[in-house]
């Protein structure tokens, strides 16, 4: 090292400052075109890189995907919720085109069968207001369902009463909400819900009460045609369950995807630019000269 440094001394010596720069200049000059192409050669990322960067670029196109999702979903639940609050039309008389009337606000007149009302729970209730039952709060219960024989046909279909708290589940606790006679009702058409995920199968045979609204099943066991409706708030009686319990539900995860797609896009992009794209530093780039001179 001492001798390096003499050596360098004594030229500094033997050769004046503007000579002396001016070499170290040529060597500059000489070793940048080098240094030029080594850094171009190291960015040049090939068919590898190109075949890597679809990854980024095929998770973004997939979250935007999910935000036009997002949006026809948003426009279709509030579709149905405007459907709900349209005017009534009567009980079609062909109880198959039930089937294409889900949430279509409906009128009809018939007979309440309390001796074989069901009960789906828990649930909460739907509406802010206790309505003539009582104040249910953030109270836990259940719908009350029980058929109805129509008035005008020789058919039977299940109707869901409304809301009612646990300490109301027993028919004998509001025998005054419970109607006797011939009632002229509206509510809402509802149509077989599917069974929730990791949700046990079974019937109030098995645990008292349905956990979902399985129309088939419930109509088997009450000896119905398969037709659900929900009664509105108007047709509570006081003293009963409370009406206008309908919620507009659908799967709208449209969000948490958008979230995760846009992530996996921008983290495998931050990835795949790191490791082709980013400028080298000078001692990145040193290095990977002396490994090319040795290879």
């Amino acid at each position: 090292m001492q001798t390096s440094r003499g050596t360098a001394g004594f030229l500094r010596l033997l050769v004046p400052r503007q000579a002396w720069h001016g070499c170290l200049k040529r060597g500059a000059q000489t070793q940048a075109p080098r240094l030029t192409k080594a850094l171009k050669k190291k960015q040049t990322f090939g068919e590898g890189g190109y075949i890597l960067l679809v990854v980024p670029l095929a998770t973004f196109c997939l979250g935007t995907w999910q935000v036009k999702r997002r949006w026809w979903k948003l426009d279709l639940i509030q579709a149905l919720e405007e459907k709900t609050q349209s005017a009534p039309i009567p009980l079609p008389q062909n109880l198959e085109e039930m089937a294409e009337l889900e949430y279509r606000p409906v009128t009809f007149k018939g007979e309440f069968d309390h001796s074989r009302e069901m009960v789906i729970g828990p649930r909460s209730n739907a509406l802010k207001e206790g309505g003539g039952l009582v104040s249910a709060g953030n109270q836990t219960g259940v719908n009350v369902v029980a058929p109805m024989k129509l008035s005008d046909r020789d058919e039977t279909i299940l109707v869901n009463m409304g809301w009612v708290p646990s300490a109301k589940m027993d028919p004998s606790t509001r025998r005054e909400g419970q109607v006797k006679g011939e009632v002229e009702v509206s509510g809402i058409v509802r149509l077989q819900e599917q069974r929730p995920p990791f949700m046990p199968k079974g019937d109030a045979k098995s645990q008292g009460y349905w956990l979902y609204r399985d129309v088939e099943t419930m109509a088997k066991q009450a000896g119905t045609a398969p037709v659900f409706v929900d009664l509105d708030q108007k047709s509570s009686v006081p003293g009963g369950p409370l009406g206008g319990q309908t919620r507009v539900t659908l799967r709208n995860e449209h969000m948490s995807y958008i979230i995760t797609w846009y992530s996996l896009s921008l983290i495998t992009f931050a990835m795949w630019f790191r490791r082709y794209r980013r400028p080298p530093t000078p001692e990145s780039a040193i290095m990977y000269i002396k490994k090319q001179q040795k290879t």
